[in-house]
């Protein structure tokens, strides 16, 4: 009876990974002489300009694995992962996907899926384990590894050179982003991944969501390195840190620009930019008010590093509001700064309601605060989009629209890359249902309609990142948030591709002339 009821339960499990794999199968098999499709919504390689890339992207922390070996020295992240409960299950990204050792199979999918490029970032500490110094050769072998494999199988190498993660003895020794110090030792790290790799890298982004790192690490303490003065952090200030912080990022940023540019892109002919994130802000009303508070939440958001790199200095709203809390730029760095970027990214994934909050404003209450404006995910009870698995991720195509325009009217029209777009399921979904991520494609179709409405229109943006490549290591999520096109079975860290990476793979194929 027992080898009848295991003979019975492999047969159902035989058939049911049959049935998966059919299913995904499906989208690249022809039965008879017609292929079968996938509806892309009138879209297609095509639709864009010709040139325009398509790729997807992750960050070394999130995928990478082997974060304490082969020389790798610790970086916030890894201190930081350590305190119980900040981590959704106490994860980490000490394995994480291993595309250490399995970025083969990583770079092979992106071909078959007919993406032409792949946004990966360096970890500083890989490179370096002491932030300043020593090189670990090993590190430096892996990226050549990584790089070399990418161009034999005609990817294109996007090199982002920080992702959240300072190398910790940085922050142990000088207190890290804080302290003006970091400009030249980030200018010296990227200087020798320029010398290193810049033969083969043509495309270099320095900072990935600088805002981000300035404002959930030093406003309200919730990411790496966890310093604020209005929540549960051990040390910190709110209303100072996050201005400060920022403003050695802008400088550091554009430290390395100034290197690349003096001495390498003449004769490696790439180019360098900056990854901003920027959630669209719509004002909850068509009063003054909610308009202006919108506006103080662009201004506050993208405005913080954009506006220095063109115009040479932070939004007037952000002066008058944050006053002397705000560093100024001296006359040199105003010329280091302004037009530091060949391209800017964008990292759209969603948009809110903003409108003017009722009540005493607090000028002393943090970066947050300072924004006074409050956000709403729905209007007269009516959400502004359907929700994804994270709780602020809602489907708003229209909004990436407004963001492009809104980056082509107000700041010169620049090249753009949209660096980051995706959404996410929730982490214990199974094989079977992650594969058939329907939604995730009807997410897809949507935002990248609206990208073509865009260009279409006059932006200049000129490539398109999905997020992400894989289920990965998703910060506070852990592994209970997955936006990859790549299932990954946590068991054993196998990679099936999803519905939505063949949906890519048939609206990304070349017509044949």
């Amino acid at each position: 009876m027992l080898k009848m009821r295991g003979a019975r339960f492999i047969l159902t499990l035989l058939i049911f990974v049959v049935c998966v794999a059919s299913t995904v199968a499906a989208t690249e098999t022809r039965r008879g002489k017609r292929k079968v499709k996938v509806d892309t919504g009138g879209l297609s390689r095509e639709s864009f300009p010709e040139g325009f890339v398509f790729g997807t992207a992750t960050s070394a922390y999130q995928v990478e694995g082997m974060a304490d070996k082969d020389g790798r020295g610790p970086s916030i992240w890894d201190e930081f992962v350590k305190t119980p409960g900040v981590i959704a299950n106490n994860d980490t990204g000490e394995v994480a996907v291993d595309q250490y050792h399995r970025y083969k199979e990583d770079v092979n999918i992106m071909r078959r899926m007919n993406f032409d490029a792949y946004r990966f970032s360096i970890s500083w500490s890989r490179i370096f384990p002491n932030g300043t110094g020593e090189v670990n050769w090993k590190g430096v072998a892996y990226y050549n590894r990584l790089i070399n494999y990418m161009l034999h199988r005609g990817i294109t190498p996007y090199a982002n050179l920080y992702h959240y993660d300072l190398p910790l003895a940085l922050e142990k020794k000088y207190l890290g982003l804080l302290n003006r110090q970091v400009v030249e030792d980030f200018a010296n790290y990227a200087d020798f991944c320029f010398k290193t790799f810049g033969d083969r890298v043509k495309n270099w982004m320095t900072f990935n969501e600088p805002r981000v790192i300035a404002a959930l690490g030093y406003d309200d303490g919730i990411f790496a390195p966890a310093r604020c003065s209005n929540g549960n952090c051990t040390a910190g200030n709110s209303t100072t840190e996050p201005y400060i912080v920022a403003h050695n990022l802008i400088l550091s940023h554009a430290a390395a620009v100034q290197r690349y540019r003096e001495k390498y892109q003449d004769i490696q002919k790439g180019r360098i930019g900056i990854l901003l994130d920027f959630v669209w802000c719509e004002p909850l009303t068509r009063g003054k008010a909610d308009n202006y508070a919108a506006q103080r939440g662009r201004d506050f958001q993208v405005g913080w590093f954009i506006h220095p790199i063109v115009y040479g200095e932070y939004p007037r709203t952000m002066q008058d509001i944050v006053g002397e809390r705000l560093p100024k730029f001296t006359k040199e760095e105003v010329k280091m700064v302004k037009g530091s970027i060949d391209f800017v990214g964008i990292n759209q994934y969603t948009s809110n309601y903003m409108f003017n909050p009722q009540g005493e404003f607090n000028p002393l209450g943090g970066y947050q605060e300072d924004w006074h404006a409050g956000f709403a995910f729905a209007k007269n009870g009516v959400p502004i989009g359907p929700k994804a698995n994270s709780y602020w991720l809602y489907d708003v195509p229209w909004g990436l629209y407004k963001t492009l325009m809104y980056i082509k009217e107000r700041y010169g029209n620049p090249t753009v890359i949209l660096s980051e777009n995706g959404m996410d399921d929730a982490g214990n979904v199974t094989l079977s249902q992650g594969l058939h991520d329907m939604t995730r494609i009807d997410y897809y179709r949507s935002y990248l309609k609206q990208l073509k409405k865009a260009v279409d229109d006059g932006a200049n943006a000129t490539g398109y990142f999905a997020w992400s490549l894989v289920d990965n290591f998703e910060w506070r999520s852990g592994y209970t948030s997955r936006f990859g096109i790549v299932y990954i079975d946590r068991s054993n860290l196998n990679r099936y591709p999803k519905m939505s990476a063949y949906w890519f793979k048939q609206l990304l194929e070349r017509k044949k002339h």
